[in-house]
C-alpha cells in the first residue's frame, strides 16, 4: 500500500523536501550576499570588531545603511542583521547545505577560530540517521532558545517565555489547578513555581525600565517612587496569590482523596509537608506584622524539609 503524507506519496513528499531545503539554500545564500553588500557600504567598526552585534552600530552607519534598507524595500533590522552575519562568516568559510540561521546562531561564538571549526563539526541528527546542522542544534551550541524543545529544562523555558502574556500566564494557571497531580508536582518542585512567579515580574520590570529611560532626569526620583509603590502593591497581590494557589489547589485535591488508603510512609510524608506550610505561614505572619524576615534554625531547616 502506498503511503501518503498530505495528498502526495512519500516518494514524492521526499522530493518536496529535497525542493524546498534547496530553495532555503538560495535563500541563505541571497541572505549573506546582501549582507556583503551592506558591508561594502559600510564597514565593521574596527573599533567594536567583528563583536559588535546588529543594533550597536553608529549613527553614522546606521544613517547610511537606513538609505540602502529603504532603497530596497527591506526593513533595516533584517539588513544589519545580514551584515554582522556576513562579517563574521568569510565567503571562504561558509558551509554549502548550512542554512543561513544556522550560520547566523554560530557567528555567536566568539572565538573565530572555534567558530569556524564548529561548523565543520555537526552533530549527530537522529532522524536523518546523519550528522547535520540544524537551527535548534546551532542554537543549543550557543545557549539560544530552542524553537523544538526536547528536554525537560528546555520545556521549562518555553513555557517561561509564553508566561510573560498576562492573558497566557492566567490562562495556564487556571487549567494547572485543574489537574490535581500536576498542582502537587508544581508545589514540589521549587523551580517551576519560581519560573511562573517570576514570569510577570520580570516583563514589568522591563517595560518599567523601558519607559524610565525616556523620562528627564528631574522627574524620575518621583517616578522611581511610584515604582517602588507598584513594586509593593505587586508582591502583596503575589502573596495573596500564593495563599489563594494553596487553598485552591487543596480544595481540588482533598475533595478526590474519598475512598483512598495511605501507608505509613506517604502519611508521614504529606504531615512532614504539612509542618513545612504551618512554618511558612507563621513565617508570613511574623514578617507582615513585625516586618522582621529573619528565620531561626529550626523553621529554615523545617523549610528545606531537613
Amino acid at each position: 500500500m502506498t503511503t501518503m503524507i498530505g495528498k502526495v506519496t512519500r516518494e514524492r513528499y521526499e522530493q518536496l523536501v529535497a525542493d524546498g531545503l534547496e530553495q532555503l539554500a538560495v535563500q541563505g545564500r541571497a541572505q549573506l550576499m546582501l549582507g556583503d553588500l551592506a558591508l561594502e557600504i559600510e564597514p565593521m567598526n574596527p573599533r567594536g570588531g567583528s563583536h559588535a552585534g546588529p543594533g550597536e552600530e553608529s549613527f553614522g552607519v546606521r544613517q547610511s545603511l537606513a538609505q540602502y534598507a529603504e532603497d530596497l524595500d527591506m526593513p533595516l533590522a533584517t539588513l544589519l542583521d545580514n551584515r554582522w552575519v556576513a562579517s563574521r562568516w568569510p565567503k571562504e568559510r561558509r558551509q554549502h547545505g548550512v542554512s543561513y540561521v544556522v550560520h547566523k546562531a554560530l557567528a555567536g561564538i566568539a572565538d573565530e577560530d572555534v567558530r569556524f571549526a564548529k561548523i565543520l563539526d555537526p552533530p549527530w541528527h537522529e532522524k536523518s540517521r546523519t550528522y547535520r546542522w540544524t537551527q535548534d542544534a546551532a542554537k543549543r551550541e550557543v545557549g539560544q532558545r530552542v524553537n523544538r524543545p526536547t528536554t525537560v529544562q528546555e520545556r521549562v523555558e518555553k513555557v517561561h517565555d509564553l508566561l510573560e502574556d498576562e492573558k497566557v500566564a492566567a490562562r495556564v494557571a487556571t487549567d494547572l489547578l485543574r489537574q490535581p497531580q500536576v498542582v502537587s508536582e508544581v508545589v514540589e518542585d521549587q523551580t517551576a513555581m519560581h519560573l511562573v512567579n517570576r514570569a510577570q515580574v520580570d516583563r514589568s520590570h522591563r517595560i518599567a525600565a523601558q519607559r524610565l529611560e525616556a523620562v528627564p532626569k528631574p522627574t524620575r526620583t518621583a517616578i522611581e517612587r511610584a515604582r517602588e509603590q507598584v513594586r509593593h502593591n505587586r508582591e502583596y497581590v503575589d502573596l495573596v496569590g500564593a495563599c489563594a494557589t494553596f487553598v485552591a489547589a487543596a480544595g481540588w485535591i482533598v475533595p478526590t482523596l474519598r475512598g483512598h488508603s495511605f501507608t505509613d510512609e506517604e502519611r508521614a510524608r504529606v504531615h512532614a509537608n504539612l509542618a513545612r506550610v504551618r512554618g511558612a505561614t507563621e513565617w508570613i505572619g511574623q514578617a507582615i506584622d513585625t516586618g522582621d524576615l529573619s528565620l531561626d534554625e529550626g523553621l529554615a531547616a523545617l523549610l528545606r524539609g531537613e
